[in-house]
């Protein structure tokens, strides 16, 4: 064990001597406090650290201890339904401990050892396993069967495994390897944090996450083991939207990662979040979901753990077979760490004073997302999807950490703040968002919802295109100026932005919309054009179908039940035909 001693102390950066025998990412206790740090730079005998607790009184001569391990997290029952830090400390068990305030120096491990879960085997003895066989499960909540994997770099048979109620450091069987070592194993493994887990190999991005927003799975969706960027300035929707992906997409794990908000925000996203109610399954979202507060008044270092932590922790369920969630709000708070220990560090600063390596910290990142075939004999798939909230000074786009995930991230949903005071929800501008994802996941929506997916999409955004175009001569000339084929455009444009991409999210039926249902919307607003499109070649007025009263309908479908769609549907679609022939033979009385 490397022991040194403080020669300098910067902030969180702490600088120790005679520690030659330590390595990069050690984790290392600086001081008689015993605060946590982790080797970030090497000169000589001399160590850079950063420490994830507060520095201040830290003197030089106070002594400093390597650990000789890196920063890990602990992995096993335990971390579902828990609220960490930054650096997977429990924050509830260290309330119950020393109250609200988090103090310097507390050693209390990750997973509670005190309680005992009821080990399921699902292995026997004499059976072949290799890294990632499930050897048993954990019935961690009613929605997580925790299954207990074999370690990795483990290979061999199982030599004993015995059912009953073990704490998570407790042996529950061994496995003896090809050269007749015999390896205990317990509920729990520990793993690097700045280490990527291993996988078999990455599959084609080509299903989707079904959100039920439909701004989201329309227009811009993104794939199950994609990425996306969420930027956008304060006050625009930023961590709402993330609520709702956390509470309906189409996934069995949440990972929520509250990295250098403000507390006041964390407190009402851990307030809330056991309030809300997991609509698949009726329990509430915690049952599935682990929580990463890092506020921002926490030090600025354990920000930049934090999200290594969350991504560990989404890879573990991942490799289970599940498929992840993970909400990072938000990667521009984390970037500010990145520069403030740069700054600290003293290294030649990059755009805007952030590192040169932003770029490369962010893809190291993302690039941990993804569809998987995961480890062990059989060829179970489980992905992790990760969604980043980007929070840009001022709303500018253009600043670094912005533009170093735009050219990572696949899925650009855009906030714009101007639609945000319309009170436009979710607030995506649909003309600078994109998703690359689009084209691969078109077959699957085509297949699987309706053969005219992809077709009615790019009607849509073509529609939304022209409003945008013909807005600009409304606004010099008037709405008078446009031939009725523009008219019934801009119509048909208002329609799919009021009755198709605004969304309730308090809204007990609009805050959820299934494929199904969006197909339908997308339907009628497209019938609505086209119909009326054939009725001005035929002689109609474009004040009267402009004015038709199917119209209300057809922007009220929006709140109809999910089992009530079909004939409503039909209904709407009906009266639509019906309204447009007297539109068309009705004549105009003098």
């Amino acid at each position: 064990m490397s022991k040194g001693t403080i020669l300098k102390v910067s902030g969180p950066l702490v600088v120790a001597q005679n520690m030659r025998d330590a390595n990069m990412f050690d984790v290392v206790r600086v001081s008689e406090h015993r605060l946590i740090g982790e080797i970030i730079e090497m000169h000589g005998d001399k160590a850079s650290i950063q420490v994830y607790e507060d520095t201040a009184g830290l003197g030089t001569g106070e002594p400093v201890e390597s650990t000789n391990e890196p920063l890990s997290v602990e992995l096993g029952p335990g971390l579902i339904k828990g609220i960490f830090d930054g650096i997977q400390r429990p924050l509830e068990k260290i309330m119950e401990q020393i109250g609200n305030n988090l103090s310097r120096g507390v050693e209390v491990p990750s997973l509670p050892r005190d309680v005992k879960w009821h080990f399921y085997p699902t292995a026997k003895p004499g059976d072949e396993v290799n890294a990632g066989d499930e050897l048993g499960y954990v019935q961690e909540t009613e929605l997580v069967r925790h299954k207990i994997m074999v370690p990795f770099g483990v290979n061999g048979k199982v030599s004993e495994i015995t059912e009953g109620d073990y704490t998570v450091v407790e042996k529950i069987g061994s496995i003896e390897t090809e050269n007749g070592t015999k390896v205990p194993v317990t509920l729990m493994q520990k793993w690097p944090v700045r280490r990527g887990r291993p996988y078999k190999k990455k599959l084609p991005p080509d299903m989707p996450l079904i959100t039920g927003q439909r701004v989201v799975d329309a227009l811009f969706p993104i794939a199950k083991g994609g990425v996306a960027a969420i930027p956008g300035p304060f006050g625009s929707g930023k961590t709402v939207t993330q609520h709702q992906l956390a509470k309906w997409a189409e996934t069995d794990i949440v990972v929520y990662i509250g990295c250098g908000e403000r507390g006041n925000e964390m407190t009402d996203v851990l307030n809330e979040f056991p309030e809300l109610i997991d609509p698949h399954t009726g329990k509430s979202l915690m049952e599935r979901t682990v929580l990463i507060a890092n506020t921002s008044d926490m030090p600025v270092a354990a920000r930049e753990a934090s999200i290594y932590t969350g991504i560990t922790i989404a890879e573990y369920f991942r490799d289970m077979g599940y498929s992840v969630a993970l909400m990072a709000d938000s990667t521009s708070r984390w970037a500010e760490a990145l520069r403030e220990m740069s700054g600290r560090l003293e290294e030649m600063p990059g755009e805007e004073g952030y590192p040169a390596y932003l770029s490369s910290r962010l893809a190291q990142f993302y690039e941990r997302a993804g569809r998987v075939e995961v480890l062990g004999s059989g060829s179970q798939e489980g992905s992790l999807s990760v969604i980043g909230a980007v929070s840009p000074p001022g709303g500018d786009i253009s600043e670094p950490v912005s533009q170093a995930t735009l050219r990572i991230v696949k899925v650009f949903w855009g906030l714009d703040s101007s639609l945000a005071y319309k009170r436009h929800f979710p607030a995506i501008n649909w003309l600078t968002s994109y998703s690359l994802y689009a084209d691969n996941l078109g077959e699957w929506f085509n297949k699987n919802v309706s053969p005219d997916w992809t077709k009615m999409r790019t009607r849509i955004m073509g529609l939304l295109s022209d409003e945008a175009s013909l807005d600009e001569i409304v606004k010099l000339v008037g709405m008078d100026a446009l031939s009725a084929t523009d008219r019934l455009k801009m119509e048909a444009a208002r329609s799919i932005r009021e009755d198709f991409l605004h969304q309730l999210a308090f809204h007990e039926i609009d805050t959820y919309t299934s494929l199904k249902k969006q197909n339908y919307m997308m339907s009628l607003v497209l019938a609505y054009f086209d119909e009326s499109n054939d009725a001005l070649e035929k002689g109609a007025d474009i004040e009267k179908l402009v004015a038709l009263p199917v119209r209300e309908a057809i922007g009220r479908f929006k709140y109809v039940k999910e089992e009530d769609t079909d004939s409503e549907y039909e209904k709407t679609l009906s009266q639509l035909r019906k309204e447009i022939d007297e539109a068309v033979n009705t004549k105009e009385e003098y």
